[in-house]
Formats: structure tokens, sequence, C-alpha cells
């Protein structure tokens, strides 16, 4: 797709869609000549150039890409029109695309029937999820792993919950052996897990909690925002060495917030999030007569705590999954790529000398420290330090990595032989959410050998 074709297109589309009305003189308040527009648009790219090359290969430090062209032209299209999608009369076009989004997410997930819509961001999400939770057990808290996102932490403070921490295993996954005394405590009305962690993007051993938590009435939410879209590996005959057992779960959980900008493709802020039950719906009814005054089976934003949200959003989801479904043969093609990425780069980490894999991937994360000696905790934490500076920092041949902090006990319990001389290390992380991570690993690892030898 040729982005200089298509653009131009969207603003034909506006202007054909206004030719229906006759015309009209725009008020003299709001003009800018293109003279005026100009010099301000120069300043404006200049300050563009201060910024990571996220499209580029080399750029492996977040989990960041940019959007599918499809999603550009959709987005663009639809905000020259600006719909809002709270109220259908806001956005009737948009309103249904994101109906139809929102049933292609449930299906991706195992969640057929799910109810649920788009939002900002997936800490919007998970707090929605969490206002259900609060809602349908009162006075009851929520348990989240240690290696949790903040969002849920935070979440239960704005919603005046108990939030109770659990232990993970030697992987960073919560540890169901720790969650079971709380949950049998009956503290706990909903417990929180993970399929992909923003650290380590560890998956959470959702099919061994969920019973457990039917078994004590506690309620399950899937924070899917992260590792969502590799549910179309997990549900496949074909998972690229992901292990099913968890995806197989996570359609009988309550709740799950997915994130379509990230691994789905599509410009900030895009998330989702979608109940089991479609009487989760009744916790959300407001009344609104000045907004919700035309006939529409179900209005987004009686099932949402956000009023406003672009329509612009849904228009580039929509239009994206049709030429990407959500299937193993479509949206699963890039997450397969980026999988047998970390599958690869954490071979050639094993087989390193001059890097040590800190864990073995169970997504597209990959983490790993430089062989530092002496092998202490210390003497990694310089040498990962001087690595990513170095890289970020090259006048030629960057590469663009990211670093998580790693407490002492957690670093050990993975490399028993480290020495203990302070209290943490940082450890390399790259994110190989690109597809093109797979044709570019070479090259990047072979960079990233070259940093860590010096």
């Amino acid at each position: 797709m040729d982005l200089r074709y298509w653009l131009p297109r969207a603003v034909e589309v506006m202007e054909r869609f206004g030719e229906r009305f006759g015309p009209y003189e725009p008020h003299p308040s709001h003009r800018v000549g293109d003279a005026d527009f100009a010099p301000v648009f120069e300043r404006f790219a200049k300050r563009l150039d201060d910024n990571y090359p996220f499209f580029h290969p080399r750029y492996a430090g977040q989990m960041v890409k940019p959007p599918h062209p499809a999603a550009v032209v959709g987005y663009t299209t639809a905000m020259l029109f600006n719909p809002n999608n709270h109220a259908a009369e806001g956005g009737p076009a948009t309103t249904e695309m994101e109906r139809e989004c929102v049933t292609a997410l449930g299906a991706m997930l195992g969640m057929p029937a799910a109810l649920g819509h788009l939002t900002t961001s997936g800490t919007m999400a998970n707090l929605e999820a969490l206002y259900v939770a609060r809602e349908s057990h009162p006075g009851r808290g929520v348990a989240y792993s240690t290696e949790c996102h903040y969002t849920h932490e935070r979440m239960c403070h704005v919603l005046g919950m108990e939030g109770y921490p659990v232990p993970v295993d030697a992987h960073g996954r919560i540890d169901p052996g720790a969650l079971e005394p709380l949950l049998a405590s009956g503290r706990v009305g909903t417990v929180v897990l993970t399929t992909g962690t923003t650290g380590l993007g560890a998956v959470d051993p959702v099919h061994e909690v969920l019973p457990l938590a039917r078994r004590h009435g506690v309620r399950v939410h899937v924070d899917a925002a992260y590792g969502g879209f590799y549910a179309l590996l997990g549900l496949s005959d074909e998972p690229e060495g992901v292990d099913v057992r968890p995806w197989h779960a996570v359609g009988a959980c309550d709740s799950v917030v997915v994130d379509p900008h990230k691994h789905g493709l599509q410009p900030y802020g895009c998330g989702a999030v979608l109940f089991n039950d479609p009487r989760a719906g009744r916790h959300f009814a407001h009344d609104s007569p000045y907004t919700y005054f035309t006939d529409a089976e179900l209005h987004l934003g009686e099932i949402s705590l956000e009023c406003s949200r672009a329509g612009a959003a849904a228009a580039g989801l929509w239009l994206t999954l049709q030429l990407l479904p959500l299937t193993r043969d479509g949206f699963g093609r890039m997450l397969a790529a980026s999988r047998r990425a970390a599958v690869r780069f954490a071979g050639l980490l094993a087989g390193s000398e001059a890097l040590e894999l800190y864990q073995r991937p169970d997504l597209d994360i990959v983490t790993y420290v430089p062989a530092a000696r002496p092998w202490s905790l210390s003497a990694v934490d310089a040498a990962s330090e001087r690595l990513l500076r170095e890289g970020m920092h090259a006048s030629e041949d960057p590469v663009f990595l990211s670093v998580l902090r790693a407490d002492a006990e957690a670093f050990a319990r993975r490399h028993p032989g480290i020495v203990r001389d302070v209290g943490a290390a940082r450890v390399m992380r790259s994110v190989l959410i690109k597809p093109e991570a797979e044709l570019y690993l070479d090259r990047l690892h072979a960079r990233i050998e070259q940093l860590a030898t010096r």
C-alpha cells in the first residue's frame, strides 16, 4: 500500500460525502493559509526528528511498532468525519464497525458471545474490568502476581479495593500454590492473570488457576493487553512453540483485556475489554436522555465507563481486519514470525560466549545479560547499562534495546551461580514485536554480540 496514493483518497471520501449537503461558507476564525502553515509545519517536522525508529527491526526496545497502512488510512478517513462512538448517533457507521471488531476479537479469544467495546488504552480497559469485579463481589479484593502490570495495583487504589500481590515462580508466572491459601481466605473476589507480562512476556498458567478460582467462587480476569493476539497461535494446530494450555482456558474466564495498538497494528490508543457474561453491562447502567435519543439495540456508551471515544479507532481496526483477518493465516502469520525470531534468538544466546540468556521466552520478548566477568550482579548491571547506552548512541549501526530490573533473588533463581553483591541488576530486553525481526535477526544478534564483547 502506498500512503501517498491512499491518504489523498481519504480527503476525496470526505469531500464526496459533503457534496450531498450543499455548499456553505467556512468561518474565517479558523482559516489558515498555506503560506502561514508551511513554516509551522516545518518546525513540527523538525521536532519529530527527536524520535526512535520504531518502524525498523534494529529497534527492539519496547513493545512499539508503526500501524499498518490500512489502519492509517482507515483512521485518517474516519477522523475527517470525527465520529464519537459513545452513542450510535455520534458515529453510526463506526459504531457498527466497532461491534464487528469486538465480535472478531471475542472469537479470537474463544469468547464468541462476549460483550465489550474498544477503549483508549489497556489501562482503561483493565479499570473497567476491575470496576465490574468490585460491583460483582463488593467488599472483596483482587489478587494479582508481583510481575503483573502496575495498572492493577493502581486501579485497586482508585476503586477503593484491597489488592493482594501473589509471588511468582522461577519463570515469572503467578504461583498457584501461593495463590490458593489467599483464595481460600474469602478475601478475594477476582484474580488477575496475565498472558504476556510487559517485562518478561511470561504467560500465567490460566488453565491451572481457573479451576482453582472456580472452587472458591472467585472471578478470573485475564490481562492479555500485550499477548492477547497470541491466541491465534495458542488455539491453532501450529502454535510455533507457544504453550497452548493457557490459551484454551482464556475463553472460559470472566473478562479479558487486549490491546489492538500492540500486536494488532493499530495507532495508539486502541484497547478493548470483553466480558463473557453479557449481564456485566448492568454495572454500567446510567441515564443520559440527551445522548441516547435514537433507536439502537445498544449504545456502546451504555456498557462503558468512558464517554467520548474516537470512532476513528474502530474504523482503523475494522479496515485492517478486512485485509488481515484474525486467523492463523491472517494476523497469525505475523505472530508466528515474531515467535520464531524469539525462539531462534534464545537459541543463539544460549550458545553465545558474550551473552547469557536470562530466561526462555514464552512469546516474543527475549531477556539476556552480558556474560560479565566477574559473574556478579554489580558487573552484570554495569555491563547491561553500557550495552544499552552504547547501542542507542552509536553514530553508525545503532541498535535500540531496553532493560528491566531484576532483584537479586529473581536473578539467582534463574542463575544460581551469580554473586549477589548488590540488591538488583539490569537485564537486557528485546521485544521482537515486528515480524521483520525474523529477517533481521542475524544482523541484530551480531551487533549486540559486538557491543557486548567490547
